[in-house]
């Protein structure tokens, strides 16, 4: 079903892979300021960006391998009711932090589940064998990429805010 996706994921993955090498140059902004006092903080805003992207080039992977439509079903839904676990406990860390702007509260907490339970929806309609299902993996890992590119502009330009502020850990 994904044979003409070829060009698609192999572009996708190395976006995905390109960005996460990018996320830590914007972490290392923010040595000094993630502290074990921050931790929660870092696990809620931070660490879903790297698993974000880390999910988009494991599924790009997937798909460029040459396995049939039934295990690659398989293996997209299971990885992607992980992901809906996952990034359901994180929206909810999300929405009882102290952030109220709305764009944060939709790209690092509603986005990326919006976006996981479509490409778990995407792997009923691939091993149905209905053509919604590759367009709608598709736009589920878009949508994740896009969101997550907006989270690590956010964090970074709040990581070098903090920075020029001179905030150190202890402020």
């Amino acid at each position: 079903m994904l044979e003409g996706w070829h060009e698609f994921y192999a572009l996708l993955g190395t976006a995905a892979a390109a960005l996460v090498a990018l996320l830590f140059v914007a972490v290392s902004l923010a040595i000094g300021f993630l502290s074990t006092e921050r931790q929660s903080p870092t696990r809620t805003f931070t660490s879903p960006v790297l698993a974000h992207y880390t999910y988009i080039l494991f599924v790009s992977l997937v798909v460029l391998a040459p396995i049939d439509n039934s295990w690659l079903a398989a293996i997209i839904g299971l990885s992607a009711a992980a992901a809906v676990g996952y990034s359901a406990h994180i929206c909810l860390r999300v929405l009882r932090s102290n952030i109220t702007d709305a764009d944060d509260r939709f790209a690092y907490g509603a986005g990326p589940l919006l976006a996981y339970g479509a490409v778990f929806a995407s792997a009923f309609f691939i091993a149905a064998h209905w053509r919604v299902g590759p367009p709608l993996l598709a736009a589920g890992l878009v949508l994740l990429l896009l969101v997550n590119i907006r989270n690590a502009w956010d964090l970074t330009v709040f990581f070098v805010q903090r920075r020029t502020d001179g905030k150190g850990p202890d402020d």
